[in-house]
């Protein structure tokens, strides 16, 4: 059965009737989240609304002014989900979203197109590669084609018309035929002249699965909205790296090596200020057996170095980086006992995650929020062990 988007593509707008409908549910991913909605599946009598298959996404549109938010086959009919109830035997109105229909139809044919041409040039994407050149002369041919104003048909024929040796058999077959280029079994929604595709721009290849090779492709107005960002992001480009669009490459480069080269010093000043410190604490004759500092900027190594130079097996020793409000990272470092006994509860205050071993207790916080109470709580249980061993 061909529904009425597959025998007129161009149909905007369909009068038909409701078949049943029936309470279902709806997976889909919202941001990154799995969602669950609850609506109901209706079947019509004839559809304008493309159901998922053939490669081709399904189509969006309304029925009876409510959403359609997804259509997809099963077996010979049409299922679209909707969120709210339709009356069986009622007359509805349907209407696509062209927007989205048009932009699938000038990709879909562009794809059946580009694949033709490929074979007509003797280049395969199953081989491991495609040559500049020939990429440069298939999209020519390609565009070529578009200009010609070649007509694209529709076909619904017989297993028995003679038409059907253009393609592989099959018990349904749906013909769509590009006059003097090729004809493929396909159930997709196509435009009916290659003209309205405007154009197609062959961005590039990439290495594909098995020693294949994928073609990267644009077709239709996803060229001209292509070209309309990238002219976009030049200008802005252009703002920022005050240069032209021919320097852009050169200016960023110039950009990346000097910044590798800022981290590089920063590194080295970040290791010689965490030696500072420590031996800072070490020649104050006034020091104590514990020992705080946190720094907005720093890193583990910065830490590591820190506990190093001090001897923790008598100091205790807690240290932080990061937003003094916000995540961070956190080392704890002194004797073995009071490490291993305060690291848990330290943990549960800064919100953290983190383990220990062999006097240190060490990883992230979620919120350096209460570091303040931290540092208290660990001086006072450490004074209090200090004092207990000393009796």
């Amino acid at each position: 059965m061909a529904f009425q988007c597959q025998r007129d593509c161009y149909m905007k707008e369909f009068v038909t009737s409701v078949v049943s409908c029936c309470p279902a549910e709806l997976k889909q991913e919202v941001n990154g989240k799995k969602e669950t909605l609850k609506g109901f599946n209706v079947k019509l009598q004839d559809t304008i609304l493309f159901p998922e298959g053939g490669g081709q996404p399904d189509d969006q549109g309304l029925i009876a002014d409510v959403p359609a938010l997804r259509v997809t086959r099963q077996g010979p009919e049409a299922v679209h989900f909707v969120s709210s109830p339709l009356e069986v035997g009622q007359e509805v109105q349907v209407k696509v979203d062209w927007e989205r229909r048009f932009d699938h139809m000038q990709q879909h044919s562009g794809e059946d197109h580009e694949t033709d041409e490929i074979s007509r040039l003797t280049i395969e994407l199953d081989t491991p590669s495609v040559k500049p050149a020939q990429l440069q002369a298939l999209e020519v041919a390609t565009n070529e084609k578009i200009r010609a104003h070649v007509p694209v048909t529709v076909q619904l024929l017989s297993i028995d018309d003679p038409a059907v040796e253009k393609v592989r058999p099959c018990r349904a077959v749906r013909i769509i035929d590009i006059e003097g280029v090729d004809a493929n079994m396909c159930c997709g929604t196509h435009v009916s002249n290659l003209s309205h595709l405007q154009a197609i721009k062959l961005l590039g290849t990439e290495k594909g699965k098995k020693n294949k090779t994928n073609l990267i492709f644009l077709s239709g107005n996803r060229v001209l909205n292509y070209a309309e960002k990238s002219y976009s992001t030049e200008r802005s480009l252009v703002s920022l790296l005050k240069t032209g669009p021919d320097e852009h490459v050169e200016a960023v480069d110039k950009l990346q090596k000097s910044v590798k080269l800022l981290q590089k010093t920063n590194l080295t000043l970040l290791r010689d200020m965490a030696v500072l410190i420590a031996q800072t604490f070490k020649n104050d004759p006034q020091r104590g057996n514990f020992f705080s500092f946190h720094k907005k900027e720093g890193d583990n190594e910065f830490m590591s170095i820190i506990a190093n130079e001090i001897n923790t097996e008598e100091t205790l020793v807690f240290l932080t980086v990061g937003e003094e409000k916000g995540p961070g990272l956190f080392l704890l470092a002194g004797p073995s006992g009071p490490v291993t006994e305060m690291g848990p509860l330290m943990l549960e205050m800064l919100q953290g995650k983190g383990a220990g071993k062999n006097g240190r207790f060490q990883g992230k916080a979620n919120s350096l929020a209460r570091r303040g109470e931290v540092e208290a709580f660990l001086q006072q249980q450490h004074c209090k062990h200090h004092t207990s061993e000393e009796e």
